[in-house]
């Protein structure tokens, strides 16, 4: 039975990827932070699905789930490991907190690595285990080819995991295991549902204050706008199974977007944004 780690799966494009895997007659364990989470997802999702407790922070945690899963599997190799799990942090860089980044980075870009050196050997680079080699799905966005004003922790953490999936790509090509990055655009995920729960007030006396309300309302706008994860799920499962992946997928809802990010020049995109979030100097 083909069997995949997704990381994150208690809501968002980690529950969609988990149900449309389980649909297809994967094995699936997924990561959660809390024991509701896990056993909610049991009695959702039934007896294929495995839930793994760990905060991906947590390496000594995330190790003992990958001995969990190996037990699991016997000498079988993993088919996949999706790097899913992840926050956006928010706030002008001159204000925001540098325990707030760090915290942004110890998610994003380190968890992932966590998790990969975890769950590698189970995809394949151990020797002593049988099957296909597996692959690892790395989840970015559109932010880690474009940095968005007032979220640059996020921009900074997906820039990152854009350039750490190139370079473990290359480097897993020793044990014939692929790592493709799925890109997505604004999703219908809490990610972007809970930022009006951002407490803005401590930058209340700050120039970027009325910007940052209006970039809460936006985000709150692309909650309602975005695609289903659902469609993300889909995206991943292709990452997965085809025989000749991409090594990236980006998809984005809005073809304004696209064209922002990849097309129109940086200074004239600069303007676009400046003007819409009301970050453009006094004439």
């Amino acid at each position: 039975m083909r069997s995949v780690v997704i990381t994150g799966a208690s809501t968002g494009i980690g529950w969609a990827t988990a149900k449309l895997l389980l649909d297809r007659g994967f094995l699936v364990f997924g990561s959660v932070r809390k024991q509701v989470d896990a056993d909610r997802l049991r009695r959702e999702f039934g007896t294929n699905f495995t839930p793994l407790l760990f905060d991906v922070t947590d390496e000594a945690a995330v190790l003992a789930a990958a001995r969990e899963v190996r037990a699991a599997l016997g000498d079988e190799t993993l088919t996949g490991l999706v790097n899913n799990a992840g926050i956006g942090v928010a706030g002008p860089v001159l204000e925001l907190a540098a325990d707030e980044f760090r915290r942004q980075m110890e998610v994003n870009v380190i968890g992932p690595i966590i998790a990969t050196q975890a769950f590698g050997p189970l995809l394949g680079s151990d020797p002593s285990l049988k099957g296909p080699r597996g692959r690892i799905v790395m989840i970015s966005s559109v932010a880690g080819k474009s940095g968005n004003p007032l979220m640059a922790g996020y921009s900074a953490s997906k820039h990152a995991v854009e350039g750490l999936s190139e370079s473990l790509r290359r480097e897993m090509m020793l044990f014939g295991i692929d790592v493709v990055i799925v890109a997505p655009g604004a999703v219908k995920t809490p990610i972007w549902s809970k930022a009006e729960e951002v407490d803005i007030c401590s930058y209340k006396n700050s120039p970027f204050f009325p910007p940052l309300q209006r970039i809460r309302k936006f985000m709150l706008q692309l909650g309602e706008s975005g695609l289903p994860p659902e469609k993300i799920a889909e995206v991943i499962a292709h990452a997965l199974t085809s025989a000749s992946p991409k090594v990236r997928y980006q998809i984005t809802p809005d073809p304004m977007r696209h064209l922002m990010t990849t097309v129109l020049p940086k200074r004239m995109v600069d303007r676009i944004i400046g003007k819409r979030l009301g970050l453009m100097p006094p004439a």
